[in-house]
């Protein structure tokens, strides 16, 4: 029986997964006695996630890795009620877990523009503290980008899934000639020779271990991804065709190619609550035995030429909407009218 395993991607990048900040709330204002006025409240320190950030580009803009807040506005006889200290804002990657010197969570930021205070402001003088201003709240904190593989292996129990990432990965996952050999997910990394790495997850979704043709076990992945998340559909795929060192694999491999060019006509062999909605559409399909190290070279390659495919389209379609955003900011700017106090000169005419 020939075995399969789909490969699903996520784009990768330089970047570094942990980070130790300093951070300090502003101090609170001077308040007034005489007058019973306030000072104004210290600024605060906020974590907020940015889709486009990585933790190495805020390490390198800001090499001390410190954040402090602006300090509250001292109250004054034009204004007994001190305005607030500037807050400080930390741009972080969205997938980051925020956590103080002792190890306790503060908190999680999972999307984008998520915030998360992490050091207070100090309160303005007021009455209650005889009018003399509180200090703000210093804190180090630890940023913890939570990692997520580049590429996640998935497959029925004893497709090969662990054979297949000792052979192109470093990783040493239990291997053995049963099912749910491996009970928690496996991670690897794929070394290049330009350098560039590759994190690489298996990971299985379903219990059922029952004889299944190759073409089957694709349609019955395909449905579990869907419900699974359906959103998996949408990324981009590879199919590892694994065993190909077996009697008749040659055959089989041959009898898949034809059903996967008309899979249509192939639905009728399952229960109507088996058939997904769509099936998964692979960019290529590679047949390969991890145990004799057959296509395990091409499966590699095809990988990373898959990786940096997507990697240039998200790029492009970023850029874009970059671009699409500045022409629409300038067309606003330009209709504008102009102000009735505004002073024309005719060295700013434009004809």
């Amino acid at each position: 029986m020939v075995r399969c395993s789909c490969v699903l991607f996520r784009k990768y990048g330089n970047f570094i997964d942990n980070l130790r900040l300093f951070t300090k709330g502003g101090s609170g204002g001077m308040g007034y006695p005489r007058l019973g006025g306030e000072g104004g409240k210290g600024g605060d320190v906020w974590v907020v996630a940015h889709n486009r950030m990585t933790l190495k580009q805020l390490k390198d803009k800001y090499p001390q890795k410190r954040f402090v807040a602006g300090e509250g506005a001292n109250s004054r006889v034009s204004a007994l009620k001190g305005s607030k200290g500037k807050d400080c804002e930390i741009p972080v990657p969205v997938g980051v877990s925020v956590t103080d010197e002792n190890g306790k969570i503060i908190g999680e930021l999972n999307k984008e523009k998520d915030r998360l205070l992490v050091a207070e402001g100090g309160l303005g003088g007021k009455l209650l503290t005889n009018f003399l201003p509180l200090k703000g709240q210093k804190r180090v904190i630890h940023l913890d980008l939570k990692l997520i593989a580049d590429i996640g292996l998935v497959g029925f129990p004893n497709a090969g899934k662990s054979s297949l990432l000792s052979k192109i990965s470093h990783a040493k996952p239990a291997i053995a000639d049963y099912a749910f050999t491996t009970i928690k997910p496996e991670l690897g990394k794929i070394m290049y020779s330009d350098f560039k790495q590759v994190d690489i997850s298996g990971f299985q979704l379903s219990s059922q271990t029952h004889y299944r043709t190759a073409f089957e076990t694709i349609i019955l992945l395909s449905k579990e991804l869907e419900l699974y998340k359906e959103e998996l559909h949408t990324k981009p795929a590879l199919l590892a065709v694994n065993k190909m060192d077996l009697p008749d694999a040659q055959g089989k491999f041959h009898v898949l190619m034809n059903q996967l060019q008309n899979p249509k006509e192939f639905l009728h062999l399952f229960e109507k609550n088996m058939i997904p909605e769509r099936t998964v559409e692979f960019q290529h399909i590679i047949p390969i035995s991890a145990i004799t190290g057959e296509g395990i070279d091409e499966l590699k390659n095809c990988i990373r030429k898959s990786l940096d495919e997507h990697t240039n389209q998200e790029n492009d379609a970023y850029h874009k909407k970059q671009l699409l955003n500045l022409h629409i900011s300038n067309t606003v700017s330009y209709s504008e009218p102009p102000s009735k106090n505004a002073v024309s000169s005719p060295r700013m005419d434009i004809t």
